[in-house]
């Protein structure tokens, strides 16, 4: 009779042997480094792809060190938004002209939001919830102390997020601008997002929505749910590395007089002409403030070039089928050991991690990091088990929740 940690194993190589994207991983750097037995951790910082080394090297000695600042001209002065125009065409289902790329997500958020602000007339209100990541939280309490707004909180469940009920009962004729994240950073709760716009836009708000935890692992239709503003960052699933900038969409219905209120020069109406006086450039551009930060956007694109390969379908469908596995895994070995589910076990409630939860993770994290086991701690006492689909393999996260389990039972 076999265990069943040999049937485990069986399943997961059965699962990588049928994988249509098994053939992926082994195109990211540090996939055969036998120090790493499972990184859990690609919903926080995304693992480099082979050919960004390539990119990056080639930029520093052909683009850059070759065409000096010829380069501008050549092509990256519109890179952020050929860049964001391919982000919005192959993850965000966003027509081109909407998206660019510059800035922190933090800057960015402040940039849209107080741009969809500025269209507020009397209304005094924004919504947004105590579960929402920290910068959104602190950005907004910000903004409504700075433009003298009321900030309307909603609370959601705990394992769970931001329901569509829940924010008809926060919206009124009151309510400017509702801000939420499409996926939880903490429970991974995915957003009813068409009937969430439906409600905002009912009550004569607009909606922005946060889409670091979603760019990359879920499909998202921007332009046909309606949605009227969002932000997200790139060095998650679109592996963009650390500090990569963000991404910023605005529906166009909204840019003809959309206006945030960092002025650059980069974003004013023909900026080499160094005139007097802010005039807007037409279209996306005009998100744009300072010089973007090309370097940091070339890591992007090998990204991009896997999903117009395979298509964010294929890249959802086996975001799925991880977190399935990994559930499995908890409820077989990690339940018995006190450990508790924070995450929605409904698929089309879920984005692309799982969280658990138990009072020693703090400490295992740390231990897992010295055996090579990377996942990441989430206060109170969660991991988040982050599973990017196009670097993650079946096999790793047997081993991951393996070594969880067997710390848990030798402490």
């Amino acid at each position: 009779m076999t265990s069943p940690a040999h049937d485990f194993a069986m399943r997961a190589k059965a699962l990588d042997d049928a994988d249509p994207l098994r053939d992926y991983p082994s195109r990211f750097l540090g996939s055969d480094n036998p120090q790493i037995i499972a990184y859990l951790d690609g919903n926080s910082l995304g693992r480099p792809l082979r050919a960004t080394a390539d990119r990056l090297t080639s930029f520093v000695t052909d683009a850059w060190g070759g065409r000096l600042i010829r380069g501008w001209d050549e092509q990256w002065f519109d890179l952020p938004l050929t860049i964001g125009d391919r982000i919005g065409a192959a993850v965000l289902g966003a027509a081109a002209g909407q998206t660019t790329i510059g800035d922190s997500t933090t800057v960015l958020l402040y940039k849209i939001a107080r741009g969809a602000l500025a269209r507020r007339g009397e209304r005094t209100e924004i919504v947004l919830d105590r579960d929402n990541f920290p910068t959104d939280r602190y950005l907004l309490e910000a903004i409504a102390t700075e433009l003298g707004l009321t900030l309307r909180w909603i609370e959601p469940e705990f394992t769970g997020g931001v329901t569509a009920q829940q924010v008809a009962d926060a919206v009124s004729d009151r309510t400017a601008l509702v801000v939420l994240s499409h996926v939880a950073y903490r429970s991974g709760y995915l957003l009813d997002a068409p009937a969430i716009c439906t409600v905002v836009h009912d009550a004569g708000a607009v909606l922005l929505l946060d889409l670091c935890h979603s760019a990359g692992a879920v499909e998202l239709e921007l332009d046909s749910w309606a949605v009227d503003y969002a932000v997200g960052c790139t060095y998650k699933y679109l592996n963009g590395g650390p500090g990569a900038p963000a991404f910023g969409y605005v529906n166009a219905a909204h840019l003809d007089d959309f206006t945030q209120p960092i002025w650059g020069w980069m974003g004013r109406e023909s900026p080499f002409e160094m005139a007097q006086g802010y005039v807007p450039a037409q279209g996306i551009r005009r998100v744009i403030s300072g010089t973007p930060a090309i370097v940091g956007m070339l890591p992007i694109q090998d990204t991009l070039n896997l999903i117009e390969e395979v298509g964010m379908a294929a890249v959802r469908a086996k975001s799925i089928a991880l977190t399935e596995f990994a559930l499995e895994l908890v409820r077989a070995w990690l339940l018995p050991l006190g450990v508790a589910v924070s995450s929605p076990t409904d698929p089309a409630r879920r984005g692309g991690h799982v969280t658990i939860d138990h009072p020693q993770f703090k400490e295992l994290t740390a231990r897992l990091w010295q055996r090579g086991v990377i996942p990441d701690f989430r206060p109170p006492q969660g991991i988040r088990i982050g599973l990017s689909p196009l670097s993650t393999t079946y096999t790793e996260v047997l081993a991951g929740i393996s070594a969880i389990r067997d710390e848990l039972t030798t402490r």
